[in-house]
């Protein structure tokens, strides 16, 4: 398998981003892939908070979050996925499916043996992190979830369509401009963070390929996981969960977020914020210390 490896010459220096970084080289099904993950606050922490990041984001997107969890004395692993971050990325577009994503993360679970699992997951890290609980339930124990949905083979909203037009139309996606117009208060310096593991077109085939593995039609892969996914969520879900919505979503708002929160047994009423973009981990300091605090952590 072809694939690309950004210099680490891009990561250096970026604002808000000094953690050491971590990477498996030997996941079972990915050989001569390399993944990248950050690993911070005590290796044997009773909790682990797993943060899962979407598109056309990495890591970068858990800065604010991640030193207040480690601060409260909780491990925080946060992986890029393959195609992102510091993470190879195949140049071929047709590598990314819904399972090779899934399969990934599933991989990354048993090979770091996380246990005591908080799921923090908002875009593509809840599609496709909303359904590890399911197929690894005694590694979950809390829910912490933001902008994102349970795609079962059905239209999302038209906020997604016009998102996956324009993705389609822009092939070397323009991805700090994108991060600028989602949350304006975004400095320039973050906005081109998010760009440094993109140097061209040809790393972004990752980028490119996610709005179109979105299930939103019945035949679609990945349909019938989402389905089973939400049955459980609705069923057999009885650990704590905390969900916080951008409200100035225009593609994951609150609309949809009201329809994930039906979904999940026992979730109580978001925390709104009412500045927050679809990117809403870049108010995540507010999240983080409320999410704690609810978590009794």
């Amino acid at each position: 398998m072809q694939s690309l490896r950004t210099d680490d010459a891009r990561f250096s220096g970026l604002p808000g981003y000094d953690f050491a970084p971590h990477y498996l080289a030997d996941l079972p099904g990915f050989a001569g892939l390399r993944l990248h993950y950050l690993d911070e606050g005590p290796r044997d922490a009773s909790v682990t908070f797993l943060c899962l990041h979407g598109q056309p984001t990495w890591s970068y997107l858990y800065r604010k979050m991640i030193p207040l969890f480690a601060a409260a004395g909780h491990r925080v692993v946060a992986p890029d996925l393959f195609g992102f971050g510091r993470s190879d990325k195949p140049v071929e577009e047709a590598v990314y499916s819904f399972d090779f994503h899934r399969q990934t993360l599933l991989s990354v679970i048993t090979a770091l043996d996380l246990r005591n699992v908080t799921l923090v997951c908002q875009d593509w890290g809840g599609i496709l992190g909303l359904t590890l609980p399911p197929a690894l339930p005694d590694r979950f124990t809390r829910l912490l979830v933001m902008n994102t949905t349970i795609p079962v083979g059905e239209p999302v909203s038209e906020g997604f369509d016009r998102w996956r037009a324009f993705n389609r139309s822009r092939p070397d996606l323009d991805i700090p401009a994108l991060m600028r117009r989602s949350q304006p208060d975004m400095s320039a310096a973050e906005a081109d963070a998010y760009g440094a593991p993109f140097p061209d077109a040809r790393h972004k085939a990752g980028v490119r390929r996610f709005p179109e593995l979105v299930m939103t039609a019945p035949d679609m892969p990945g349909v019938a996981t989402a389905r089973a996914a939400a049955r459980w969520w609705r069923d057999s879900w009885r650990g704590p969960s905390f969900m916080a919505v951008g409200m100035a979503d225009p593609v994951l708002g609150p609309d949809v977020m009201a329809a994930l929160r039906a979904t999940i047994h026992g979730c109580p009423m978001p925390l709104e914020i009412p500045d927050g973009g679809h990117f809403v981990q870049e108010k995540g300091d507010i999240i983080a210390r409320a999410a704690l605090a609810a978590f009794g952590l």
